[in-house]
């Protein structure tokens, strides 16, 4: 069973999976991890994510990091540590939903703006840091975090990323990126998820192509 360290390794891109509903979570993600994506996040906001989440697992789970987003509590935690999921990301930092997240033994990517926002995320124990919202981050100011924060932490804008600002992410530091409705929209067809998919994995791959 992979990671989440080595699935965000092996590829960059995170599927967020924004009102995605439980009868359609498994073709949309079995779209998604044909085209090479092995992390799918499900936010807490969508048509009954738990069972989403609980369905993906049992389908995906060797071979994909399945986990939540929108966490905003260690209640929600326990629910996703319970149906499953492996990764429980935020859109802000909370402590105490990132000492839940440890406890339970999955890993924790917290929202934060601030370089002090970052380094306290990292005290608490977060597994990688979500850089939100990217509009508000361009390159310059992740590579400005880059300069001081310890090589081996992911870096990951989301919020606005698209095929075409991959390169300049990258080339500031950034190490993950979570993709949100420039991939996936509940009112979208499999063969555009399929299509928006492809042009993501083209760009990383361009920018690492050890992972062609």
């Amino acid at each position: 069973m992979v990671s989440f360290v080595e699935a965000l390794v092996h590829q960059p891109l995170i599927a967020i999976l924004r009102g995605v509903t439980p009868e359609a979570a498994i073709p949309v993600a079995e779209t998604l991890v044909e085209a090479g994506f092995r992390i799918i996040e499900v936010p807490l906001n969508s048509p009954a994510p738990l069972d989403s989440i609980t369905n993906l697992t049992r389908r995906f789970g060797d071979e994909a990091v399945i986990g939540a987003g929108t966490v905003l509590s260690s209640g929600a935690v326990d629910e996703v540590a319970e149906a499953g999921g492996r990764l429980i990301v935020s859109p802000n930092f909370d402590p105490t939903v990132v000492a839940q997240a440890k406890r339970r033994g999955l890993a924790v990517v917290p929202g934060v703006a601030t370089p002090s926002e970052g380094f306290a995320a990292l005290g608490a124990g977060a597994s990688a840091l979500k850089l939100f919202p990217a509009e508000a981050m361009p390159p310059k100011i992740v590579k400005a975090w880059r300069a001081v924060f310890p090589a081996e932490v992911a870096l990951v804008p989301t919020g606005g990323v698209t095929p075409d600002n991959l390169a300049g992410y990258w080339s500031a530091g950034a190490r993950g990126f979570g993709l949100g409705s420039a991939l996936f929209s509940p009112t979208l067809p499999l063969p555009e998820i399929r299509q928006r998919a492809d042009r993501f994995v083209e760009a990383m791959a361009a920018l690492a192509p050890q992972r062609r």
